[in-house]
């Protein structure tokens, strides 16, 4: 197989990890909230240290090597990183979704029905991650894409477990919460194809590429994921899981990239 083929494979096993993460509900199994919140907590720590560690500093190292600048360099990343959270925003503002916090936003929102809220909230959110898989490889680092795709894997089986919960204290039935959750993770090929592909064309998109994926991911921490674990009093064990992601993420980089 070529790299775009493996780059949307791989962010295609990662998002399918959603549906793993969901399969207890299938069987009538809860979990308490505060291991929710550790659960997304944990999450939260994969995707920041991915952020970093898979997409920042790569994107720097090639920026570097093509313009033979570490000053061009960090503005080139300054800018991706600013590009990916202003694209997430405003997503946010102009798609109809539904936040478990916040309510629902965007335009009208009210015309849908909460089913589809959700969908497109949790769309938001799947999107850039199966991107930074896609991107990460494009540049044709194997290593770095097969490092992306298993943190991010890891970190949507809790958010899938997660949104199924979530949707089955919504009244919605076993099946239904576990095809919402299994649905959301399909649209990660999507975004891994856009990224390998987009990378594949011109290597000069590389460093702009994983920066804006970072820069996505880190919004989507900050906004909604770490606020939703800190909201009912568990931020101690939420930040323990924070942690223990962040390390075993940084570990996988170290050990697989």
């Amino acid at each position: 197989m070529d790299i775009i083929q493996i780059g949307i494979l791989a962010s295609l096993g990662a998002g399918l990890m959603t549906g793993v993460g969901a399969i207890p509900v299938l069987f009538g199994r809860t979990i308490s909230r505060r291991a929710n919140d550790t659960l997304l907590g944990f999450a939260a720590g994969v995707m920041i240290s991915a952020s970093y560690f898979s997409l920042i500093l790569p994107g720097i190292e090639a920026a570097t090597d093509q313009h033979g600048s570490v000053t061009i360099a960090a503005f080139i990343a300054a800018g991706g990183l600013a590009l990916g959270a202003l694209a997430v925003a405003l997503m946010n503002e102009m798609l109809p979704h539904e936040h478990f916090i916040a309510g629902r936003e965007g335009s009208d929102a009210v015309a849908l029905s909460k089913i589809w809220l959700f969908v497109i909230a949790i769309t938001i959110h799947n999107f850039p991650e199966g991107m930074a898989v896609g991107i990460g490889f494009g540049g044709g680092n194997v290593a770095n894409g097969m490092t992306l795709a298993t943190g991010i894997g890891l970190q949507n089986a809790p958010e899938g477990l997660a949104v199924a919960v979530a949707l089955r204290g919504q009244g919605y039935s076993r099946l239904a919460a576990f095809g919402v959750a299994l649905a959301t993770g399909l649209v990660e090929p999507v975004g891994g194809a856009v990224g390998v592909l987009a990378i594949h064309a011109s290597e000069l998109l590389l460093p702009w590429g994983l920066t804006f994926a970072a820069g996505a991911m880190i919004y989507i921490i900050s906004h909604e994921i770490i606020p939703e674990t800190h909201r009912h009093g568990h931020q101690n064990a939420a930040t323990t899981g924070l942690v223990i992601g962040l390390i075993l993420m940084m570990v996988l980089d170290v050990t697989l990239g």
